[in-house]
């Protein structure tokens, strides 16, 4: 019996995927997105967060939306951050509307770098708690829609030249799924591949520069959002200890 389902599996699975493909409906954009991100390292344990985001729609033409977040972090065993914080979103009105949309958060994440030779990996596991308004008419109505969403990004920096003055190759990828009463038919939510270069400017701060591509599911379950974007990040890292070591600050997407 157990053969059999299988059997059908294999013969049936792409099948029955492609009579749910048949509607699907994919619209492209191109974007741009740029950000400055802290952290700041206050004592052996303890330290801070915070960022600000502004993303561009239609490569630079117009307004997307604009994002703020701060945090606090905890270092597990000297090496682990853990980090939990608040966030704001203001999302633009789409193209003959007016009213600008509000998302607060409040969220929580664990990351480590592991490292051999001239390759470190970043992984990362974020939980967001989000309260988004719901725009109906032009016109915000009614309690904010609540959901979940849990975030896991692997990010490789791959160290090009000897020297770590020079640039180094980056390579991310990070999932995003989510949960809520509006999330029917879109538990998943998108996917963020990320290819470009890491820019050391000083030892407090670094750039990172390069190609996103985001696949988004939106709620309907059969319409979806595939985004060119053009990304630059600045990183700004501060150790008021004295600790010598390197502190990697985690890359940061909204």
């Amino acid at each position: 019996m157990r053969k059999l389902i299988w059997v059908a599996f294999i013969f049936l699975g792409p099948f029955a995927y492609g009579q749910a493909a048949v509607d699907k409906q994919v619209k492209t954009y191109s974007q741009s997105w740029f950000s400055i991100n802290s952290s700041f390292h206050l004592s052996s344990r303890w330290g801070a967060v915070g960022d600000f985001h502004v993303r561009r729609d239609d490569f630079m033409a117009s307004n997307y939306f604009y994002f703020l977040r701060a945090g606090a972090s905890y270092w597990v065993a000297g090496k682990y951050p853990v980090i939990a914080g608040v966030a704001h979103l203001w999302l633009a009105p789409p193209e003959g509307k007016s009213t600008w949309s509000n998302e607060n958060r409040i969220y929580e994440q664990w990351s480590a770098v592991m490292g051999q030779g001239r390759v470190s990996v970043l992984h990362r596991i974020r939980l967001e708690q989000r309260w988004r308004d719901v725009i109906k008419n032009d016109e915000v109505t009614g309690p904010k829609d609540f959901s979940l969403r849990l975030r896991y990004l692997a990010s490789f920096d791959i160290r090009i030249f000897e020297d770590r003055k020079k640039p180094s190759l980056i390579v991310s990828d990070e999932i995003l799924i989510q949960f809520g009463k509006t999330n029917v038919y879109n538990t998943f939510d998108q996917n963020r591949l990320f290819l470009g270069l890491k820019i050391p400017l000083n030892q407090k701060l670094s750039a990172d520069i390069g190609y996103m591509n985001i696949y988004q599911q939106k709620s309907s379950g059969t319409q979806y959002d595939l985004s060119h974007v053009f990304r630059l990040f600045f990183y700004y890292s501060l150790d008021l200890t004295k600790n010598t070591g390197e502190i990697r600050y985690e890359e940061e997407t909204e």
